[in-house]
């Protein structure tokens, strides 16, 4: 990646007026627009967000965010990325606040969308999975609705690829949580 000679911050981008159908994220300092997502995207996100939303919930860890929030993972130059759903464990959070989340996710969830190239969206995904991991993030799921599979990567057990009949846990970021990855996809 080429280095950018201004270098736009976190808190720029978050001033930035809004502007109707784009999103950005920030990779070290430089404004990315990221595609929109589609209906299926929604749904799934939708789901996985009120499956983890419950869980967390019934069991006060924490905060868990749906697709639109920024998290600032990295600083000078910032890093600022969108994850499909996140989690965030109530002792690192602190207060929420207005803007971007400062810290990076506990959980960050990519979905791939199904129309996707399959060769561009893996070397997308990889930069992103590496980045969340080299930035805090211990446990990062990405989601393949064409496949119905789950791709599982740990900061602290690795990787892990998961079919349509396996389940998906929480490890030790949620621990007890779990879900048939099937269900996932039943939208």
């Amino acid at each position: 990646m080429s280095v950018v000679k201004n270098p736009m911050t976190a808190e720029e981008l978050w001033a930035m007026p809004e502007v109707p159908g784009k999103r950005f994220e920030l990779v070290d300092g430089e404004l990315v627009e990221v595609p929109g997502a589609g209906g299926l995207h929604n749904l799934i996100a939708a789901l996985l967000y009120r499956l983890l939303y419950a869980y967390v919930s019934e069991k006060q860890l924490g905060w868990v965010f749906t697709d639109g929030a920024g998290f600032v993972i990295k600083r000078e130059p910032d890093l600022v990325r969108i994850p499909d759903v996140a989690f965030v464990a109530r002792e690192r959070m602190g207060q929420v606040l207005e803007g971007f989340v400062g810290t990076a996710p506990d959980l960050a969830v990519e979905i791939v969308s199904p129309g996707d190239s399959a060769n561009d969206v893996a070397n997308d995904v990889r930069e992103k999975v590496l980045e969340y991991l080299a930035t805090g993030t211990r446990l990062v799921w990405v989601l393949w609705p064409r496949f119905r599979s789950v791709s599982v990567y740990s900061a602290s057990e690795g990787y892990r690829e998961l079919g349509a009949h396996d389940e998906l846990e929480g490890g030790e970021v949620l621990p007890g949580f779990r879900v048939k990855v099937e269900k996932l996809f039943e939208i």
